[in-house]
């Protein structure tokens, strides 16, 4: 079976739709992803879903290691933008990068609360000013992400030798405040969130303008395939 034939029916089976009968899904579910790790060592990366630090509090489903896995193109444009940076005196650190269907399917599941009420403290750091039943439909949690797609990334500054900058808001904070141009964050983050959008967008990365940390590489490699193999660096490799 050709490759684009294999990751079209990937996209079907992320969607939800029966295989085709003797359909076997192959191991290497994506060619033309890498680890990031392998393309550019010295991007930092803290992989939030797949440890405690987010706002369902433990591991995303389909987190099988912390791992930044990308599209090459789009990891080979970071690792344009982080020559920028080092320059500079900074570096890049990321949050997530491609993301499971099967996460995005338990983002949803939480958002529901499905599994429980709050946990205050998390609620303090992630979400003070909305509530959790409103995250759907305030737009802050989607039932398909980009990052699924292969090309997204959620991404922050990091001034050498390893101290991380004001960015106005922590990652994945639910407010207006993420907003990259929101008006009430000025100064220093400002500032950086600025720099961060101006390197990145050098490199063809365009901003969601609802999270400064969210960009993607376009042209998109996969634009209509969301796509559900674990994350573990052995399902990019052939």
């Amino acid at each position: 079976m050709r490759t684009t034939a294999v990751v079209g029916l990937v996209g079907v089976l992320a969607s939800g739709a029966a295989a085709p009968p003797g359909f076997t899904a192959p191991r290497f579910t994506a060619p033309g992803f890498t680890a990031l790790r392998e393309v550019d060592p010295s991007i930092g990366q803290d992989m939030r879903y797949a440890g405690a630090r987010n706002f369902t509090g433990g591991v995303v489903d389909g987190y099988a290691e912390p791992e930044c896995l990308l599209a090459r193109p789009a990891a080979e444009a970071l690792r344009r933008a982080q020559r920028v940076l080092l320059r500079r005196g900074y570096s890049l650190r990321v949050y997530d990068c491609y993301r499971p269907q099967r996460a995005v399917d338990r983002f949803v599941r939480w958002a529901r609360e499905e599994d429980g009420p709050d946990d205050l403290a998390r609620k303090a750091e992630f979400y003070p000013r909305v509530e959790r039943s409103r995250l759907i439909p305030e737009g802050y949690i989607a039932e398909r992400s980009g990052h699924s797609r292969g090309s997204t990334v959620d991404v922050t500054l990091v001034e050498l030798p390893g101290g991380e900058v004001d960015m106005g808001t922590a990652f994945d904070f639910f407010d207006p405040l993420s907003h990259t141009d929101d008006p009430r964050v000025t100064g220093a983050a400002r500032a950086n969130r600025q720099l961060l959008k101006r390197v990145l967008g050098g490199e063809g990365f365009v901003n969601l303008p609802e999270e400064w940390w969210h960009f993607t590489y376009k042209p998109e490699a996969y634009p209509d395939t969301y796509f559900d193999f674990p994350v573990a660096v052995a399902e990019v490799r052939p």
